[in-house]
């Protein structure tokens, strides 16, 4: 509070010097001569020192009164300019964004979107970095987070852009080697692969016509690197969970087919993550709103590929 103190009496103090006058500071200021008389005392009192002259006539400045002056002019118009600064960004997107994102997310769609965005907004430069452990937003400085799944609570804002459907998929040479799986409890004959990121991630939740059934898994892959369960899934390794915007192209090729494709697995969804919405900054608004289009867009893409990978298999069967 002293701090603040300290600074309108300042201004006062630079505004009687520039008007002259004590009235005329008051009317500007909209206090009356007497509140803007006892600023002045207060603060000569506070620095020990006289910093006008008043004669009933006119104001002067004493030699300690000029060097005060001309550091507290400096400094109120320092205050008015980063305060025209802040309403300068908040009028127009501009500045330094800090994303993170998962790592194959980032690289598979955020990536391509971002020459774009930054087109659209030529006055915002992007810090994008991918990696997928957790990311205290607050402590690392960053504006906005990409996050896939579950949230946990807490007092960030969560913006949902699309759902995250995975599938139970596998390269057709593992299920010609191996057999293919009827029913969800079969998947524990079998090398499912997991991704160490996921809470509960050896306890896979499939759902049939409203009917939930949990099955327990293990094999003899974990990483947490989503692309890196693909890569083994497609080598024939085992069967794995993976998300349509990362696995879609696969299945739709035929490089990796459904597992149990009559049950669903739990859906999660496609965040974006910022500390709060008062006073959002026009750039992560904008970059939100640019987000909300373009991979809600991208998601109804991942949709339609397997599924008409799925029709053809079923009409061919």
């Amino acid at each position: 509070m002293a701090a603040v103190n300290n600074i309108n009496e300042m201004e006062i103090f630079v505004r009687v010097v520039q008007a002259k006058s004590f009235s005329a500071a008051a009317r500007a200021l909209d206090l009356s001569p007497s509140a803007v008389s006892k600023q002045i005392g207060r603060l000569e009192d506070r620095l020990g020192a006289r910093l006008l002259n008043r004669t009933t006539r006119q104001l002067s400045l004493t030699e300690v009164g000029q060097a005060f002056y001309q550091r507290a002019e400096r400094i109120i118009a320092d205050i008015a300019e980063a305060e025209q600064a802040v309403g300068d960004l908040h009028a127009s997107p501009r500045g330094l964004l800090r994303v993170n994102a998962p790592v194959a997310f980032g690289r598979l769609h955020m990536a391509p979107l971002l020459p774009k965005f930054l087109e659209s907004y030529p006055e915002i430069s992007v810090e994008l970095t991918v990696n997928d452990r957790f990311v205290d937003l607050i402590e690392e400085g960053m504006d906005l987070a990409l996050r896939i799944g579950e949230l946990a609570d807490s007092s960030l804002i969560a913006k949902r852009l699309a759902p995250n459907h995975r599938v139970v998929c596998a390269a057709p040479a593992y299920l010609s080697a191996r057999g293919t799986p009827r029913l969800p409890a079969d998947l524990q004959q079998h090398n499912c692969m997991t991704y160490t990121f996921r809470t509960n991630r050896h306890d896979w939740r499939l759902e049939k016509d409203g009917v939930a059934e949990s099955v327990t898994v293990s094999g003899n892959l974990e990483t947490n690197y989503a692309e890196v369960l693909m890569a083994a899934a497609l080598a024939g390794s085992g069967i794995v969970l993976l998300p349509l915007w990362l696995a879609g192209p696969q299945l739709t090729s035929g490089e990796l087919v459904e597992v149990l494709p009559d049950w669903q697995a739990q859906d999660s969804a496609i965040y974006a993550v910022y500390p709060h919405a008062r006073h959002l900054s026009p750039k992560v608004r904008v970059f939100v709103d640019f987000l909300t289009d373009e991979v809600g867009h991208l998601a109804q893409c991942w949709e339609r590929q397997p599924t008409a990978a799925r029709s053809a298999k079923h009409s061919a069967a």
